[in-house]
Formats: C-alpha cells, structure tokens, sequence
C-alpha cells in the first residue's frame, strides 16, 4: 500500500532530520547564537492536531493570513494540516472550518495530503475578482484552489479547483504514488499583467516549477506549466572538493520554504539542507545564494542499517545563523520598502531577518525565537511553515500578526504527535529585531 510507503519515508526523513539536529549541535555548535537570541511569546495558539488515526492524521505545517479590509478584525488564518486537509481559524486562533484533503483515487493510491498554502488576491474570474487560497497537494500531485468568501455560511473557502488540473510533475498515478509530487508553494502576480502564478517545488527534487493560474468560464481556476528551473544538487567547495547534502540513496536536496517580494519579483527558495536562494520569480536568469546553513559543507555517509548520516569533520563552509532545516520564509514588508524576510532555522528553533533590500545583498539583519508565554501556552518548536502581514487586524493585533507553525505542541502532549500554529504580536517582533 502506498500509505504503507509514504508512512515509511515519512518516518525515515524524521530520523534522519533527527540525525542532522544532533550533527549541527555536535559539529556546528549553534548553541551560543540561538541562546543569545532575543524571545517573543505568542498570544494565542490553535487547537493541537495530531498525525495518527485517531486524530485524522492531521498535521499541521504551513499557514496563510488573509485580512478583511472591510472587517480587519474577522481576518483570517487559512493552513495546511497535510492528510487533514486545510483549517481555518479566526484571530482568537478558534477553528472556523475544516477543509478535507482528496480522498485517493483507488484502493492502493497515495491520499490528498496539503503541504503549503498561500494567497493571490483580486485574480479575475467569470464570476468577478476573488481572493483565492492556493494549497500545493502533495498526495495527488496537484494544486487545490479555493476562493475566500468570508460572508458564507459554513466556511469561508469555496472549493474553485478545476475538475481536469492536471498533474504537476508527474506522468502518471503510478509516478504520483512515489510522492515526488507538488511540495512547497509561492503564489505570485506579474504587475504588469495582472496574471497570477504558483511557484511549486518538487519533493525529493531541486526542480521548481512556474505554472500560470487561469480562469475557467465555469468559475473554477486551473492551471498551466510555464517553465522550470533546477537548482544546483552538487556543490564546490573552498578546497576543491564536491559536496552533496546527505540524504537517504536517490533523495536530492529539496526545496519547501518559498515567497516571492511583490514589489521586484523576487523569488526566495529555503533548499532545506544548504540554504536560501535568491532567484528571479519568473524562473529566468541565475540564482544566488544569499545564505548558507551551518551544515553546509559538513561530509556525511547515510547508513541504511540505522538510518542515519555518518558525519566527518566539517570543513567551516557553513554560514552561521541557519541551522538545517531551513523551512518557512515570509516577507515582512513595510511602508517605507524596507522590511524583513524571515526563515525558520528549524535545526535550532529560531527565526533569522534579512534585509528584504537586493542593494544591501539580503544582509542578516538579527534573530529572535518564539518561546512559552505561560506553562500552558508554549513557544514553537522545529517550526516547519510561517507567515507574517504588517497590517493592522483589528483591536487584538493592531501591529500586525506573526504565524508560526509548532512542530511540538507540549503542554499536556502524550506519546501522540502534536503540532499547531502560534499567533505572535508583530510588534513584538519589530521590538525584538531593533533591540
């Protein structure tokens, strides 16, 4: 059985990304940079999901703020939770709706399983303009479209994906069963055309794919390829060698944490074991990487028997604020043009700002981690997704609201798996960044 499979390799990966946290405590030594971090505590948290049957194999990961400029304080929070499909919450972090994943195609076929979600607002459709909610769907190899219709009774989300998607990356169900599927996802409008794109990373790949979103008459979007671009899987090293990420056999160093600058169209891509790129979000010209994880570089040996990397010694090519993963990017955006683009070091629980400005290079403009606000009210751990709007919401969040996903929700937590997503003040977060 497929599920069989995917929950094998799910298993494996987190063995593996176990084996890494513990390489970077033991070879990189991030302790003293994440310790001398600044801490800012959430204010609200979301119902915990659980990733087992009896908790409907939810899992949360990745989140999107959508703001309700007639009702700032009826915002929203739309987020994935992977095989549990989307959940919707308002500001006070209550479940407004559940969305659920695709049920599989056949008895031995991968289930729909939603990675990342973001937003395109004001997209034309038959039925007039609509904020829509885009969802990468890592089981089916597609993507999910929903338009945002706050006034509806039973939800917000209007399920408006075309019946005839097609596959993203895959040429049959067979390839889709194998899960080298849709995986990280950026949505982006073109200013000078008004059309709206989905940038989609393929899993277990570097391949980042462009698809253009187009407006059926019917009222349902779908979507076509434009083009790829693969990032690099071997690197050259200062002293002449080649160095790959290590990785179980035939997995190459894939790409999850992705936002595009509205502003110059920008594409910031998180490879999640070698660092963040910058690179045009149209998928043309050559991409830089603007920083490195600590491990980078770091030799290491997967070992089958216990699933785990053999390290050598690192040679010092790592950078110093990342340790891998790295996962959610957003961008903080502010009036002036300036602003923050934000990375989830997942590796050390922290959080790194640069400078969303290209003239400055993206320099790294300080740090700050999401820790427990009160016993029962925990920080974020090993945070997969985030999002961050510099809007004022209403009276709870006037400054703006940070969303950070908890890939260890503790208070009160069993043996079971926990996660949910932590709602911090923005303006606690700028205080902490210009400290």
């Amino acid at each position: 059985m497929v599920q069989t499979r995917a929950a094998h390799s799910r298993l494996g990966r987190l063995t593996l990304t176990a084996a890494l946290v513990a390489l970077a405590a033991t070879v990189s030594a991030p302790g003293a940079h994440a310790a001398a971090l600044p801490s800012v505590v959430p204010v609200a948290e979301t119902p915990t999901l659980h990733d087992d049957e009896a908790g409907g194999n939810a899992d949360a990961d990745d989140p999107a703020i959508w703001r309700d400029a007639a009702d700032p304080d009826r915002s929203l929070v739309i987020a994935t939770a992977k095989e549990g499909g989307l959940r919707v919450y308002d500001l006070d972090a209550r479940e407004v709706q559940s969305v659920p994943a695709p049920t599989p195609p056949g008895p031995d076929d991968a289930p729909g399983r939603f990675n990342n979600v973001d937003l395109v607002h004001g997209l034309r459709l038959s039925t007039g303009r609509a904020d829509l909610a885009v969802t990468s769907d890592r089981g089916n190899d597609r993507l999910r479209v929903y338009r945002v219709d706050p006034r509806r009774a039973g939800g917000p989300l209007v399920d408006v994906t075309d019946p005839k998607a097609p596959p993203v990356f895959s040429a049959s169900q067979q390839e889709t069963n194998e899960q080298r599927t849709a995986y990280g996802l950026a949505t982006w409008t073109d200013p000078a055309t008004g059309r709206g794109y989905a940038l989609v990373s393929q899993r277990e790949r570097t391949r980042i794919g462009l698809l253009e979103l187009t407006a059926n008459p019917d009222g349902t979007v779908g979507y076509r390829p434009v083009r790829t671009l693969d990032l690099p899987a071997s690197f050259r090293l200062p002293n002449g060698t080649d160095w790959s990420p290590c990785a179980e056999p035939g997995e190459l160093p894939q790409v999850e944490g992705m936002v595009v600058d509205p502003a110059n169209g920008t594409l910031y891509a998180g490879q999640e074991d070698v660092g963040i790129w910058r690179l045009r979000a149209d998928l043309t010209g050559t991409p830089h990487l603007v920083d490195k994880v600590r491990e980078y570089g770091v030799p290491g040996t997967y070992d089958e028997e216990s699933e785990e990397c053999v390290a050598g010694a690192d040679p010092g090519f790592g950078g110093e604020r990342l340790a891998a993963d790295v996962e959610g990017l957003t961008l903080l955006r502010e009036a002036d043009g300036d602003g923050y683009l934000l990375a989830s070091s997942q590796g050390d629980d922290t959080f790194a700002a640069y400078d969303r400005e290209l003239s400055d290079r993206n320099e790294y403009e300080g740090g700050f981690r999401v820790g427990a606000a009160s016993a029962t009210l925990d920080g974020s751990q090993e945070c997969d997704g985030a999002a961050v709007l510099n809007e004022p919401l209403g009276r709870r969040y006037p400054h703006g609201l940070l969303v950070v996903q908890d890939g260890h929700d503790t208070p009160g937590a069993t043996e079971r798996p926990s996660t949910n997503f932590k709602f911090v003040d923005l303006g606690r977060v700028l205080d902490a960044l210009d400290d």
